[in-house]
């Protein structure tokens, strides 16, 4: 997403770009695919994002996919309990003072208006801060909004994860009121959302795509970027060209001499179901945050259930059949199918999905430029100021473009991007 966004921005700009990814698709974590066994198209994870997340909207709107979203207006967040059955609501009320926390019919079912107050802490958390060194670790306030708002938006545990990360998240969608609290999935999948418009819109505009190009080198000589190597094919830097380096942390920091990356990941496993029939949920709803089980949200699209467990480095140590059957426990006690048996499945285990969101980790963050003038760098793991998500793969990408064209009119623009390979399957 990170070179996809940077691509488009510099797109837009009119600037020639050149896109090299490393596989044979586009799109990295955030992709659709045609799975044999379930016999239809399921992304490879599942992503929320809210109508707060500015620049992802902006791609959208850029790309000519601002109505690929679907989610309710106004805004709410459903819940259950999968061990109780017991459900409830989120509703934020409209405007920025946040009344809604005062009716004990739109919070946590049980959350005290003073518990609430802790995030005030968070509002003035210094940069070693970690979410439960400000909300604490108990208490049902932090088993039904903080921790899975954290793990949601942090992919690491409440008791690890970067506080001033979380307040961002915050600033940019609770704290704008409801407005900008709407949540949104992909209508018809991540490929169709955010993938196959942005392909089509840099072809429009002259763009070169070339898959099956995985960096290997970089020559440098002073300070400049002089050539990308890429096996039996080497590109040539001319005099205005640029590079934005899309790359997982570890391979940026393998290609970019003394770059200071994120070093630690946590994994995301995402499990798919198809069920004997349509889900239940409403059609504003197809989403469910679960409390009490294996996985924190569940997702419908038709007679597909999927799920996804974040922060999930033990899980994913284990077999696909085992991952399958504990969280399928929690789709049938989510949608109430009673003893309804495993049915076909498809497990993804994304082992590194993001880096972790420590205070170390956010402190290991670069910015956008490298130590090559015309050489920049983009991803979700980039400082942007944002957790690791979609929204901030994109602001990075946008960042980059921003810094290109403040450098003055290129000759062309080259794009280098190597994204994962999409994670296990099994």
């Amino acid at each position: 997403m990170a070179g996809l966004a940077t691509a488009v921005s510099l797109a837009r700009e009119g600037r020639a770009v050149t896109l090299y990814e490393a596989s044979g698709q586009a799109g990295g974590r955030c992709r659709s695919y045609i799975d044999a066994r379930l016999g239809c198209a399921i992304d490879n994870g599942n992503h929320l994002l809210v109508s707060g997340n500015r620049a992802a909207m902006r791609y959208l709107a850029d790309i000519g996919a601002a109505d690929a979203l679907v989610g309710p207006s106004p805004a709410c967040f459903p819940f259950i309990d999968v061990r109780t059955g017991r459900r409830w609501r989120l509703r934020p009320n409209a405007g920025r003072l946040p009344w809604w926390l005062l009716d004990a019919g739109r919070r946590p079912p049980g959350a005290r208006v003073r518990d609430c107050l802790s995030a005030l802490r968070l509002a003035t958390a210094g940069p070693d801060r970690t979410v439960t060194d400000c909300v604490g670790d108990g208490g049902v306030l932090f088993e039904r909004f903080w921790e899975p708002l954290a793990v949601a938006a942090l992919n690491t545990p409440a008791r690890d994860g970067a506080a001033r990360l979380l307040r961002s998240v915050l600033r940019d969608t609770f704290a704008r009121g409801e407005a900008a609290c709407r949540p949104r999935i992909a209508r018809n999948g991540l490929s169709d959302a955010f993938v196959d418009p942005a392909l089509e819109f840099l072809r429009r505009r002259g763009a070169v795509i070339r898959f099956g190009y995985r960096l290997q080198k970089i020559d440098c000589s002073d300070g400049l970027a002089s050539r990308l190597r890429f096996g039996a094919d080497t590109v040539e830097l001319r005099d205005g060209d640029h590079a934005v380096l899309a790359l997982p942390p570890s391979a940026a920091a393998g290609l970019v001499p003394a770059l200071t990356a994120p070093d630690r990941s946590h994994a995301i496993v995402n499990a798919h179901f198809r069920l004997p029939g349509p889900a239940g949920l409403p059609a504003d709803l197809p989403f469910l945050g679960l409390i009490g089980g294996t996985a924190q949200w569940l997702f419908t699209r038709g007679d597909i259930a999927s799920v996804t467990v974040s922060a999930a480095d033990l899980l994913a140590r284990e077999p696909a059949e085992a991952i399958a059957r504990k969280t399928w426990n929690d789709v049938v006690a989510a949608l109430g199918l009673g003893r309804t048996a495993l049915p076909d499945y498809r497990v993804i285990k994304e082992r590194n999905a993001t880096f972790a969101q420590t205070p170390e980790g956010a402190r290991r963050r670069p910015g956008t430029r490298s130590g090559c003038a015309n050489l920049f760098l983009a991803g979700d793991w980039i400082d942007t100021g944002l957790p690791a998500t979609i929204e901030g793969a994109v602001r990075s990408g946008r960042m980059a473009a921003r810094a290109i064209v403040g450098d003055g009119p290129p000759v062309s623009t080259v794009m280098s991007s190597s994204a994962r390979s999409g994670g296990r399957r099994a």
